[in-house]
């Protein structure tokens, strides 16, 4: 009767514990659809922040801190009946050791973001099977948020989120919506998972794992860290020599520019007349900011 009354007791402690690595923020923008149906946009966004939050994606159990802070923001354009179309902004970040600073890691806007949804519907994710096009949006998002923000503690370690985050990619091609397949375009989920995969990009990963190496030592010695940020922003010009102004190459700025710009006009000062050289050549979009940059 002990033995039962233990297992029970470890059951009502553990069997309602869930695991949780994602702290994430979902608005539903709906302003641009003629008389909308409010009550089912709030139920959507309800049941996505609860899926994306109360999913695990990892099996690591976290303390509410150490959980990544992110959003997904999506405008929809259209409505018909089930039928959804829109967009989905996908933001992460990060703390930097020793501060109450949070370091933007993701930063990506998708324009191909078509869905089918009823209210209250479940939503269930199984990484080996199609469950619905919405599903593996939000999944494949989910576990690029984990690996780019591992990659940022660990060079390689956000492989195994990204290999998850492929697989979503492979499978949700038999569902047929637009952002999955190589003929989709040039900027969408089929060439973000698969660049960052590929070897031809391992020195931009390097340089998220330096850059972010150096944000988390800049309590200890603000000159030294700058220079490590350097270095690492410098190894992007071998990536360009090969791949000049590469997709996954934008989506790093996108999410980098403005701290960038900020770190380097702060003081104490380092050269660098090459960085700025560099950030010209490898991101050109952002000439503007760069010529901010005060030293």
């Amino acid at each position: 009767m002990k033995n039962k009354l233990v297992t029970f007791l470890v059951f009502l402690i553990f069997g309602f514990t869930q695991a949780q690595q994602l702290n994430c923020t979902v608005t539903i923008n709906s302003e641009r659809l003629p008389n909308p149906n409010q009550q089912v946009y709030k139920t959507l966004q309800t049941a996505l922040a609860e899926f994306i939050n109360k999913t695990d994606w990892t099996g690591a159990v976290l303390n509410p801190n150490e959980r990544i802070n992110c959003s997904m923001y999506i405008t929809l354009s259209s409505a018909n009946s089930d039928q959804f179309a829109g967009t989905i902004q996908v933001q992460s970040s990060r703390l930097i050791y020793n501060s109450s600073y949070s370091s933007p890691i993701f930063n990506f806007s998708d324009k191909d973001l078509n869905f089918r949804y009823t209210e209250y519907e479940p939503l269930l994710f199984n990484p080996a099977t199609f469950e619905s096009n919405l599903v593996s949006v939000i999944s494949f998002y989910s576990y690029m948020i984990l690996g780019l923000d591992a990659d940022t503690f660990q060079l390689g370690s956000g492989n195994r989120y990204f290999e998850i985050a492929q697989n979503i990619c492979n499978v949700a091609q038999q569902g047929g919506s637009k952002g999955w397949n190589q003929s989709d375009g040039l900027q969408n989920r089929y060439f973000l998972i698969n660049d960052i995969l590929s070897p031809t990009y391992s020195d931009l990963r390097q340089t998220a794992f330096g850059y972010h190496s150096g944000l988390d030592t800049m309590s200890q010695d603000l000159k030294s860290a700058k220079e490590k940020m350097k270095s690492s922003l410098l190894l992007i010009a071998k990536l360009n020599s090969v791949k000049p102004n590469a997709f996954l190459t934008r989506v790093f700025f996108d999410a980098k520019s403005d701290e960038i710009v900020s770190v380097f006009s702060g003081g104490p000062s380092i050269a660098i007349t090459d960085l700025k050289e560099t950030l010209g050549k490898v991101s050109p979009l952002n000439a503007v900011k760069w010529s901010q940059i005060k030293y």
